[in-house]
C-alpha cells in the first residue's frame, strides 16, 4: 500500500505564474521543502491514503495520460512526495523523531520567525516596533492603574506583526510600568498540537533581544497536575509564532529578562464537532482546573496574554467566495465577531464556547481555546474590546482579529 499523505501540511494554489498546481510545504518544518504538484496530478495525491497500492496510482495515470510507462511518473511523485517527508513513511518517522528529539535536548528555544515575522536585527527590531507602537514608551504611562483596576489580561494578534499592528498597538497599549515584575502567562493557540492538552516547555526564549526567562516552578506545578494532559517539551514550541510574537513586543516594552509562562492551548475540537463543554473531556477538565488553582493563588503576580487570532475566510480557507476586508460576506464575519467579543467581555465562557459551536465554527477562529481555557480560568475577568480589525492576507482571504483587556469584576 502506498504510504498516507500527511494532513498537517499546508496546502495552497502555487503563486507561480510559470509553475501553476497545488503548494505544498510543511509548517512544522520537518521538511524545508517546499513541492508544487501540477495541475494533472494533483488528484493522484488522492491515492496516498494507505488503501491504495503503487499498481492503482499507475493505473489512474495511465487513463490519464494514456501512456502505459506511466510508471515513471508514479515513482517520481513517491519518491519526491518521501524524500520531502511529506508522506507517514520510515523516512518522515525517522526525521520526527530526530527533530522532537533534539527540541527536547536543546538547553533553549531559538527563535523561528526572526527575519520573516519581525526583524532578525535588535536595532532594526526595536525601531520597527517603535513605528508599530508610535513611539509609545512605558515611560510615558501612568504607573497607577486605571479606574477598573489593574490590567488583568490582554488579547493580542498572533498574525504577522505587520498586518496586525493597530490591534497589537491597542492591546499593549493596556500595560504599564507597574508590570514589568510580573509572570507573563501567554496562552497561545496551537495550531498544530494535540486537540485536549496543553504543550509546555521549560526552556527561555531567545529572540534578537535576548532571553526571556521560563517560570520553571509554574511549569512543573502544570506538569504535576495536568498529567496526560500535558505534553512536556512540546515540539511545537519550537515552531510556533503565537506565543513568540508575544514574547517579542513584551521584550520590547520591558526589556530582554521578562518571566513567562508560555503555554500552547490545543483546539478542543471534539467539543467543536461533537457537541457538549471541552470540560466534559477529562484532560480538558484537568487544564481548567490546574490553570485556574494558579490563577486563585497567584492573583496579581501574572498577567494573561492571549495570543489569539479570530476568522479565517476566503479562499485560502477553503471557502468559495473572494474574501475582501470589512466587504460583502466579511461584515457578516465582524458581525458574528462582534457577538463572540461581547460574551468574551462579559466573562460568559459558556456563552462564548456556544457561539464557537454554532456550524462547527465555520468562522474558524484560531484562538477560541486560549480564550475559553482564560475565561474559565479566571472567571472574575471581565474585558473591553480596544480595536477590532480585518486584514487581507492574500488577495482573496481575510484574516480578523482584535486587542482586548481584561481587569477583575
Amino acid at each position: 500500500m502506498l504510504p498516507r499523505l500527511r494532513m498537517n501540511l499546508d496546502f495552497a494554489p502555487s503563486p507561480l505564474e510559470e509553475q501553476p498546481g497545488l503548494m505544498i510545504r510543511d509548517p512544522l518544518q520537518f521538511s524545508d521543502t517546499t513541492l508544487v504538484i501540477p495541475p494533472a496530478l494533483i488528484e493522484c495525491l488522492e491515492f496516498f491514503d494507505g488503501q491504495h497500492s503503487g499498481l492503482d496510482l499507475r493505473a489512474h495515470l495511465v487513463r490519464i495520460t494514456g501512456d502505459l510507462n506511466a510508471g515513471d511518473i508514479e515513482t517520481h511523485l513517491t519518491t519526491a512526495l518521501s524524500q520531502a517527508h511529506f508522506l507517514e513513511d520510515e523516512t518522515y518517522m525517522e526525521r520526527r523523531v530526530l527533530c522532537e528529539t533534539a527540541f527536547a535536548a536543546a538547553p533553549i528555544r531559538v527563535p523561528a520567525h526572526a527575519g520573516a515575522g519581525y526583524p532578525e536585527d535588535a536595532g532594526e527590531l526595536r525601531e520597527t516596533l517603535e513605528q508599530y507602537l508610535l513611539g509609545q514608551n512605558l515611560s510615558d504611562r501612568p504607573e497607577t492603574p486605571s479606574q477598573e483596576g489593574r490590567v488583568l489580561a490582554i488579547a493580542a494578534p498572533h498574525v504577522s506583526p505587520f498586518g496586525g499592528v493597530d490591534a497589537y498597538r491597542a492591546a499593549y497599549s493596556a500595560l504599564s510600568p507597574a508590570d514589568a515584575d510580573r509572570t507573563f502567562v501567554i496562552l497561545g493557540t496551537s495550531h498544530y498540537g494535540q486537540s485536549s492538552r496543553l504543550g509546555l516547555t521549560r526552556k527561555p526564549f531567545i529572540t534578537p533581544y535576548g532571553e526571556a526567562l521560563t517560570d520553571a516552578g509554574l511549569v512543573d506545578e502544570l506538569e504535576r497536575g495536568l498529567g496526560s494532559a500535558a505534553v512536556m517539551e512540546d515540539y511545537c514550541h519550537a515552531i510556533e509564532h503565537s506565543v513568540e510574537f508575544q514574547v517579542v513586543f513584551l521584550q520590547h516594552l520591558f526589556g530582554p529578562n521578562i518571566r513567562i509562562l508560555p503555554v500552547l492551548c490545543g483546539s478542543y475540537g471534539k467539543s467543536i464537532y461533537e457537541g457538549g463543554l471541552p470540560e466534559d473531556d477529562e484532560d480538558v477538565r484537568r487544564i481548567l482546573g490546574t490553570l485556574g488553582d494558579i490563577a486563585a493563588r497567584e492573583q496579581k503576580r501574572l498577567v494573561w496574554v492571549l495570543g489569539v487570532d479570530m476568522a479565517h475566510k476566503g479562499r485560502r480557507y477553503g471557502d468559495q467566495m473572494t474574501a475582501i476586508a470589512g466587504q460583502d460576506g466579511m461584515a457578516s464575519v465582524e458581525r458574528r465577531d462582534r457577538a463572540r467579543i461581547e460574551r468574551m467581555e462579559s466573562g460568559d465562557a459558556r456563552g462564548f464556547w456556544e457561539l464557537v459551536q454554532e456550524g462547527h465554527d465555520d468562522l474558524n477562529w484560531c484562538g477560541s481555546a486560549p480564550i475559553y481555557t482564560f475565561l474559565k480560568a479566571v472567571p472574575q475577568a471581565r474585558g473591553k474590546l480596544l480595536h477590532y480589525q480585518q486584514w487581507n492576507i492574500d488577495d482573496a482571504s481575510v484574516v480578523s482579529f482584535a486587542g482586548a483587556r481584561f481587569h477583575s469584576q
